[in-house]
């Protein structure tokens, strides 16, 4: 390696902040946690399901643990609403609702999108992206989707009382099946597609710890996110953006944390498909 390239190597761009990164791994802790627990009472009838209920301390125990962890992730996601309505009439910033930082849908992402399909067949160059990418923001959308579709039917199960008095009977039957299947499918997709995404692509295998750390080096930002750090060059605001290297304590941590997230979410993905296939 050139001693050019070895210094850009240790230049680090600044992608996530600090809120960002805790929010990530609270979201993190509770998904995999509601998905450890809700799986033993979801399929109750299997025998590794009562194994894994009693490692959690009993089904009624790992219940408890599910509505607590389902606490976290309401907090975690009224916070980041709260902080979306803060920017915005606060702040009074309309860049999140559109333009390169946005995580609205834009026609560039279609075109991004489809021009991936081709660069994935060797038919066309691998698109420029900009800060979010198109799977980035179907992965954003989708917490919102599961929020109110698995969220919803959650606490309609949870507090059947109070709710019974203002919805017909059988509205709980579809509320456990869709509880229990939109769950299935936010897991499966999570741990399969977003992982693969996020950790298991050929370039990032066998993790990438820029949520973790925060900082994304500046020549991978080059292969991945070209136009990016096109814009940030043009605009002359990439030395705003520029960040010592982080820890190797941060690295250390990070990748432990990424690690067992991912052991963990592959394994409940096992025991998805034995207990379908089975």
């Amino acid at each position: 390696m050139t001693p050019q390239a070895a210094d850009a190597s240790r230049q680090f761009v600044r992608r996530f902040s600090r809120y960002d990164r805790a929010s990530h791994v609270a979201l993190m802790v509770s998904f995999l946690g509601l998905a450890a627990t809700g799986m033993p009472l979801l399929f109750s009838s299997e025998a590794w399901a009562g194994t894994m209920a009693r490692m959690l301390g009993g089904f009624r125990t790992a219940g408890l643990i599910h509505r607590g962890l389902a606490l976290l992730l309401i907090a975690v996601f009224a916070a980041h609403l709260g902080k979306l309505a803060y920017r915005f009439f606060a702040q009074r910033d309309r860049s999140m609702l559109w333009g390169p930082t946005s995580m609205v849908p834009q026609p560039r992402d279609l075109t991004e999108m489809l021009q991936h399909f081709q660069y994935f067949l060797g038919k066309a160059p691998r698109p420029a992206f900009d800060h979010f990418t198109y799977w980035e923001k179907f992965d954003y959308w989708a917490v919102f989707w599961g929020m109110f579709i698995i969220g919803g039917s959650g606490l309609l199960l949870w507090f059947p009382t109070f709710f019974a008095q203002v919805v017909p009977g059988w509205l709980f039957n579809i509320a456990l099946l869709v509880h229990g299947e939109e769950a299935l499918l936010a897991v499966g997709f999570i741990f399969t597609v977003h992982f693969f995404n996020g950790h298991l692509r050929p370039e990032k295998f066998p993790m990438d710890l820029v949520i973790f750390t925060g900082l994304h080096p500046t020549h991978e930002l080059h292969e991945e996110r070209a136009g990016e750090l096109e814009r940030l060059s043009a605009h002359g605001t990439l030395d705003r953006v520029l960040a010592p290297e982080p820890k190797p304590v941060v690295k250390v941590i990070g990748a432990l944390i990424g690690t067992t997230a991912v052991i963990i979410g592959l394994s409940l993905v096992g025991l998805i498909l034995y207990a379908v296939l089975a």
